[in-house]
């Protein structure tokens, strides 16, 4: 039982470290774009590869663009910042049940 809670510890802190980082990447690639970056830079282009997946997606099911701004980001942001304290606090507690 102590295997499989430390197991699921290991699992949720890992979950929670990707999702800020991808946190990071979407603030980044947002902050960016304000500043017409070289589309040819392999920075640029691998945030851009990493976010717009994601942006294509939300935009299917959602319309983001109000008033000119682009709110993919924001509404990205918010469902990593929801599945964090979700996902992540209930596999903290499921390990602590254990």
């Amino acid at each position: 039982m102590i295997v499989l809670a430390t197991l699921i510890e290991a699992f949720a802190t890992i979950l929670h470290t990707l999702i800020n980082i991808y946190i990071w990447v979407v603030i980044i690639a947002a902050l960016i774009t304000f500043v017409r970056p070289d589309p040819y830079n392999p920075i640029v282009q691998i945030l851009f590869r990493l976010t717009n997946p994601v942006y294509a997606f939300i935009r299917k099911l959602v319309p983001t663009l109000i008033g000119g701004i682009d709110l993919a980001p924001l509404i990205v942001i918010l469902a990593l910042q929801f599945i964090d304290l979700f996902a992540v606090k209930l596999l903290f507690a499921l390990a602590n049940v254990l």
